[in-house]
């Protein structure tokens, strides 16, 4: 099996999972489970598994890769909770991330295209917190599958999301555009 093979197999079967699962790992100087800490090697192995997987991956397979891990850090915000409220109300909702997250929103109801733009001038993920501003661009995958799986569940449809701009691709904010399915809201 040849290199690339072998991380998109690992990828797909879950290993790269790891990686960022590794984040919430303990320092290896025994802090209790309520003070936990990141491990010091984490970010910069992830940074580099990143920028590896970027240069010797078919782009199309590394979205996929990358979109699919954006549900651990879903799950771990319990956003199905948050959203519950929300769900079948979008106008709401874009209120609720003007006022409460800052963003500004756009939204189309006659095409069902939002534009929403997080209004910040750094990386809001956590997982690269403390890395360069620019590191590893391909985590905005995260980011659009993150907003996928918000929208869908308010919604009450699969919708598709895409990063417009980016911090980390050196553009002065981080900007989607989701797109719902005619009529379905």
């Amino acid at each position: 099996m040849d290199r690339k093979g072998f991380l998109r197999k690992t990828c797909l079967a879950g290993i790269c999972g790891c990686g960022f699962g590794a984040l919430a790992l303990k320092a290896e100087n025994g802090v209790p489970s309520d003070q936990e800490t990141v491990n010091p090697m984490a970010r910069p192995w992830l940074v580099n598994l990143l920028e590896n997987l970027d240069q010797n991956i078919d782009a199309g397979e590394l979205r996929e890769i990358i979109k699919m891990s954006a549900g651990i850090h879903y799950d771990q915000l319990k956003m199905d909770d948050l959203l519950s409220g929300y769900k079948g109300k979008l106008k709401d909702f874009i209120a609720f991330l003007e006022k409460e997250w800052g963003w500004k929103v756009a939204y189309d109801e006659s095409t069902g295209v939002i534009l929403a733009d997080e209004n910040k001038t750094y990386c809001v993920c956590p997982v690269l917190k403390g890395s360069s501003p620019t590191a590893s661009p391909a985590i905005c995958y995260c980011s659009e599958g993150f907003a996928e799986r918000m929208f869908s569940r308010v919604a009450g449809v699969p919708v598709s999301a895409q990063v417009l701009s980016s911090v980390r691709r050196g553009d002065p904010s981080c900007v989607y555009r989701i797109e719902i399915p005619s009529g379905k809201v």
